[in-house]
């Protein structure tokens, strides 16, 4: 089950607030970001206040087009508490396009071949995971790393695997299958093809190893963890090996370098 539309819209504002107090927290606007070495702190901020504007301008405008708020709009202020205040400016931007559009309303999106539908529900879910993984990438560059919300991680890992993974185009490698268990009781499989990449769920972390019953030429591997873990381990907040893996590691290797674009 995915969170239902005012939870997401309420964890929103929930770990944009937790953002912006890691942003207030730090020494320097200038630190860099561990987990994302190409910015500082306020670059970081920068890319989170213009973000949500931009996707509040998409939300606005329905499903014709994406939308840039950035002609006209008020740039990143340096000085920090007129930054915080833009950011949350920005928050509320994005959380009221939301509410006044509604879950089921169309919206341009970039995920077109995905498992995720183009509308303004998958939005919000999408820019939940954006929030909860760049909120760690701040605290953990204030030195206050916290682990993501277990209900938006539960949601974060299928999001993720619907959205930013699925795909029409061809899996270049061996046919594969990934199981994610969640140690909270839910689990996924992720399976890759020439007919390119598609999730389904589990019935729990017990479920027949992929490799069972199926062709030999089908690789196999699958992860365990938190939920939390699982979502950092695919965001490549964390490395793969920090969760418990099983069957032919280098799969992991080959998703995390693979762009169905090319």
């Amino acid at each position: 089950m995915t969170l239902e539309f005012p939870a997401l819209l309420r964890l929103i504002d929930e770990r944009s607030t937790a953002f912006r107090a890691a942003v207030a927290a730090a020494s320097s606007l200038d630190a860099q970001v561990p987990t994302c070495p190409e910015w500082t702190l306020f670059d970081l901020a920068q890319h989170i206040g213009e973000g949500r504007r931009d996707w509040a301008a998409t939300v606005a405008a329905g499903p014709a087009e994406a939308k840039s708020a950035a002609e006209g709009a008020p740039a990143a202020p340096r000085e920090r508490e007129a930054l915080l205040a833009w950011l949350a400016e920005s928050t509320d931007q994005l959380v009221e396009a939301l509410r006044k559009a509604g879950p089921d309303r169309g919206c341009w999106t970039w995920w077109d071949t995905s498992q995720s539908p183009p509308t303004c529900g998958t939005v919000a879910r999408h820019q939940l995971q954006q929030m909860a993984v760049h909120t760690y990438d701040a605290q953990i560059t204030v030195g206050a790393p916290q682990p993501l919300p277990a209900e938006v991680a539960l949601d974060g890992v299928e999001e993720f695997l619907f959205t930013c993974v699925a795909t029409t185009s061809a899996w270049p490698h061996r046919p594969a299958a990934i199981d994610f268990h969640a140690s909270e009781g839910r689990s996924w499989r992720l399976s890759l093809s020439a007919d390119g990449a598609r999730t389904t769920r589990l019935p729990g972390p017990d479920a027949i190893p992929a490799a069972a019953g199926q062709e030999a030429d089908v690789a196999y591997a699958s992860a365990r963890g938190t939920a939390g873990e699982l979502v950092l381990m695919l965001y490549n907040r964390i490395p793969f090996d920090s969760l418990k893996l099983d069957g032919d590691r280098r799969l992991f290797d080959q998703l995390s370098a693979w762009d169905p674009a090319e």
